[in-house]
């Protein structure tokens, strides 16, 4: 069984747990139970959680939030977490968590699928950041941005928390697994290949993250993505980083896939 996080500060966040919570059964350890999935309200940021295994104990980690962007453009994300420099925003330094593949993949599909419900949203995942970085089983960040309005909006909120309840009251189909190299924040063609293609997708490391990869901080990502048996590369994405990025795929196991 999995647990749905959702911080009590986070306006997005508690309104999705809010609206999940009316139809579970609350117990003494403020554990909210469902059939399929429980729901627990943190009361410290979900990005700093990195304490959650300590007191509670599932399969799988899957945090309810919002999402701010400089841009203000509207977006519903999804994402895996990590750092791959300094932790400036939670988790810890160059430790990625162990990605939650199919399950981002069946969100983000049934996401798409609702697409006329959020016609003015860009629907799209982003590059692996932030914490929480230390848990040791499968984290995801499900999203709702970008500002006050789209927080506070009790029906917009709703309306993904019931894509959420479906998604979880049910196991996703497995996929072959690629961790993906290069590309923007919002990778393009790594999120098109999870809507339309075969894949999903474990840890993304954008352009700007490739700088700080190295055989120790490789290492530690292929262990962290052990389904994963291929490198999903955006050929024209690596910057600078492409020679370095090639030689250490093809030390690996994985199979390198050009996109």
């Amino acid at each position: 069984m999995e647990l749905l996080v959702a911080y009590e500060s986070d306006p997005a966040g508690f309104n999705m747990a809010t609206f999940l919570s009316k139809q579970m059964k609350k117990s003494d350890d403020e554990i909210f139970h469902g059939d399929n999935f429980d729901l627990v309200i943190i009361q410290t940021p979900a990005i700093s959680a990195d304490w959650l295994e300590e007191k509670y104990h599932y399969d799988g980690y899957v945090f309810l939030s919002k999402h701010a962007a400089e841009s203000g453009a509207l977006a519903l994300t999804c994402h895996s977490t990590g750092n791959f420099g300094d932790a400036m925003f939670g988790g810890f330094a160059r430790q990625v968590a162990v990605p939650h593949p199919h399950r981002q993949k069946s969100y983000m599909k049934r996401l798409w699928e609702q697409r006329d419900l959020f016609s003015k949203f860009d629907i799209t995942i982003e590059a692996t950041h932030h914490g929480p970085t230390a848990l040791s089983k499968p984290t995801l960040f499900i999203e709702i941005g970008t500002t006050e309005r789209e927080w506070t909006d009790t029906k917009l909120c709703e309306n993904v928390a019931k894509i959420v309840l479906k998604e979880m009251s049910e196991s996703p189909k497995k996929h072959d697994v690629a961790i993906c190299f290069g590309g923007t924040h919002y990778p393009r063609k790594f999120n098109k290949e999870l809507l339309e293609g075969n894949f999903a997708l474990g840890t993304v490391i954008p352009k700007h993250g490739l700088d700080n990869l190295d055989s120790h901080l490789f290492d530690h990502i292929l262990k962290r993505n052990d389904e994963a048996k291929f490198a999903l590369v955006d050929w024209s994405g690596l910057g600078k980083s492409k020679q370095k990025i090639v030689e250490m795929i093809n030390t690996s196991d994985l199979e390198m896939i050009k996109i």
